[in-house]
């Protein structure tokens, strides 16, 4: 499959931005909760505020992209925001000024995201949408390797003290300006040529039907732990502080490993069947961490990166697939995980530090699991429905 110039630029963009975040996610829970001395609540309501900033806006800017033709703006300007967030945590004093720093570094991802997706889609052959998502997830992913690698021989290096830590985050800023200038100089504008007319939103049926099978995916996520959560889970297992960036090697290694081949079976089989083996993933994973011990821990990273990617690609490519307005429609995807995603961090950090650790998990593993067993009967429903038809 040749891969359109553009696609592949943006993947190399994805993989320098993807470096940069890598370097500083494995260690942002304990910079917060150890480092600043926040509580498990507090990780809870900065990841809340992030992950709602980073979906929810996303709705603007898809609709933006398709009302107006406005794409590769937007994709500029969220590279640019992200950027130059990320080293200005390392300043930071308490929850309150992370919260307004990470919210600023995911209004970036929120104003490129859907206009990305678009674009991809856009110089991608209709029938490999799938492949081509994979392939640039597969960049995306190994830029997050080598980031979490990078991070892992620094902690190790030069150790684990507040200092090196927050030099960590000031250091983001390399990968980041090698990313933003590849996506000024060297990714073409899709042609401007808006979709919606109409002064008010309207969604097509198709619209509408790829937002239906998205439905599942929005619950999952009420319940699904956050990576950060996972991180603290590591942490409170005995994981030392300088072997959990490995841990995030293991999921990313994963990923990068099933990108193209989870994309390549959505092409094959179709998304429902692949949104079936990610679910089963999610839950393994939860269930992995109620064991207890740092082998299953590590074990549950692997099957958050196989949910993820899995998720991710199949969500994506079906959008590409089934959807006419897809800027405004990635971007209701994008919403809609925002705000499930960050009902869901509240709610695992309140249980969390009111309750303790095992009833998080309790909530995480009880929900996943109720969500994936009616997401196989709706499966079975409709294979016997067609069978009938």
């Amino acid at each position: 499959m040749k891969i359109d110039r553009n696609i592949v630029v943006l993947g190399f963009v994805s993989y320098f931005t993807d470096m940069a975040s890598a370097m500083i996610n494995p260690i942002f829970p304990i910079f917060l909760v150890t480092v600043l001395h926040q509580g498990v609540d507090k990780l809870g309501i900065v990841v809340a505020v992030a992950t709602f900033v980073s979906y929810a806006l996303r709705l603007i800017s898809g609709y933006i992209s398709d009302r107006y033709g406005v794409v590769k703006p937007l994709v500029v300007w969220g590279y640019a925001f992200s950027v130059f967030s990320k080293p200005l945590i390392g300043l930071s004093q308490d929850y309150k000024s992370v919260v307004v720093l990470k919210a600023v570094e995911r209004l970036g991802k929120a104003l490129r995201s859907a206009p990305k997706d678009s674009m991809i889609a856009h110089y991608s052959p209709k029938k490999l949408t799938g492949k081509t998502f994979g392939f640039h997830k597969t960049l995306d992913i190994a830029g997050e390797l080598s980031g979490t690698l990078l991070l892992f021989a620094t902690l190790l290096f030069f150790g684990q003290d507040e200092t090196v830590i927050r030099n960590i985050f000031y250091a983001t800023l390399i990968p980041g300006i090698i990313g933003l200038i590849l996506v000024i100089f060297f990714v073409e504008d899709v042609p401007k040529t808006p979709k919606i007319e109409q002064k008010s939103f309207k969604l097509t049926s198709n619209d509408k039907k790829a937002l239906k099978d998205l439905i599942f995916y929005f619950l999952f996520l009420l319940f699904m732990f956050n990576e950060a959560f996972f991180t603290m889970q590591a942490k409170e297992v005995g994981i030392a502080v300088v072997l959990i960036p490995l841990l995030y090697v293991v999921s990313t290694f994963t990923q990068t490993l099933t990108s193209y081949i989870s994309g390549a079976l959505v092409d094959r089989f179709g998304f429902s069947y692949v949104m079936l083996i990610a679910y089963l993933c999610g839950v393994v994973a939860q269930l992995l961490l109620w064991f207890d011990k740092p082998i299953f821990t590590w074990i549950a990273f692997m099957f958050m990166g196989l949910f993820t990617v899995a998720s991710l690609n199949a969500n994506r490519a079906m959008i590409a697939k089934v959807a006419d307005n897809r800027g405004s429609v990635y971007g209701i995807f994008y919403a809609s995980v925002a705000l499930l995603g960050a009902i869901g961090a509240v709610v695992s950090g309140f249980i969390w530090e009111k309750l303790g650790i095992e009833s998080a998990l309790m909530y995480a593993l009880v929900g996943t699991a109720a969500i994936f067993l009616l997401y196989v009967l709706k499966r079975i429903a409709e294979i016997k429905s067609n069978a009938n038809s």
